[in-house]
């Protein structure tokens, strides 16, 4: 399993994922699951995956693959005239995988399925972000919902619940997903460190902010251990609960 986050701000967009993946207790690997495509002065494009690595992988391969040699039928998201389009080209994608490896495999519930979170901006318009199902259907942020997670989710969502404002500064945006993503860590051994950052700021057309942030970070630790301290000081000066009688 994993744990992805896209958040669409009012001066652009912010991601993070973790990097685990594994298949039992004994199987446990380091994948990255951000991937990004930049076309500077034109476009930024970036893919957050969670779901099946065979799946994911092959979606972003043959992306890459029609980026390189583009025709009707399989139209390249470099060359895409929005980012809705960019949206359904991957969709479409991943649901021509998913539907491969079905046939192949089990014909009941797919476990070859993934989702994937999608964000970027392409000259003359605005930066857009997108949650794509297994299904290759999806759903766009707006100000109602101006996030997206993906895989293990309900850890870190109370956090991003509560604090998270579009109008908070990009570090503070990290900030909340680091706070997010270490309650989640604490709370599901499939996630884990490193973690994958990338922040994109409107209008720019180029990636300028990107950090892997590993598990000695030392600014991890102290968010870490200063968010454990607060809670616990939070906790202390609530009422105190009184039995009646």
């Amino acid at each position: 399993m994993t744990y992805c986050v896209g958040l669409r701000m009012k001066r652009g967009l912010v991601f993070m994922s973790d990097t685990r993946t594994n298949a039992g207790v004994d199987d446990i690997a380091q994948v990255k699951k951000l991937t990004s495509w930049e076309v500077s002065g034109d476009r930024v494009i970036t893919l957050l995956s969670a779901g099946n690595l065979a799946t994911t992988q092959a979606v972003v391969s043959l992306l890459d693959e029609r980026g390189k040699h583009p025709d009707d039928r399989n139209p390249s998201i470099l060359q895409a005239p929005s980012m809705f389009q960019v949206a359904t080209i991957i969709g479409d994608t991943l649901r021509e995988v998913v539907k491969t490896y079905s046939h192949q495999g089990q014909e009941a519930k797919s476990p070859f399925g993934a989702t994937l979170i999608l964000g970027g901006q392409i000259r003359g318009s605005d930066p857009r972000l997108f949650l794509i199902y297994p299904a290759g259907n999806f759903i766009e942020a707006s100000d109602d919902s101006p996030f997206f997670q993906s895989g293990e989710t309900k850890y870190g969502r109370p956090i991003l619940v509560r604090g998270f404002d579009p109008e908070m500064s990009f570090e503070n945006a990290v900030k909340l997903l680091l706070v997010s993503f270490d309650s989640t860590i604490r709370a599901n051994l499939a996630v884990d460190l490193p973690l994958d950052m990338q922040v994109y700021e409107a209008d720019s057309f180029a990636i300028k902010q990107q950090q892997r942030i590993e598990k000695d970070d030392p600014y991890f630790q102290s968010i870490s251990e200063g968010w454990g301290d607060a809670l616990k000081n939070a906790f202390q000066s609530l009422p105190d609960f009184r039995f009646e009688g």
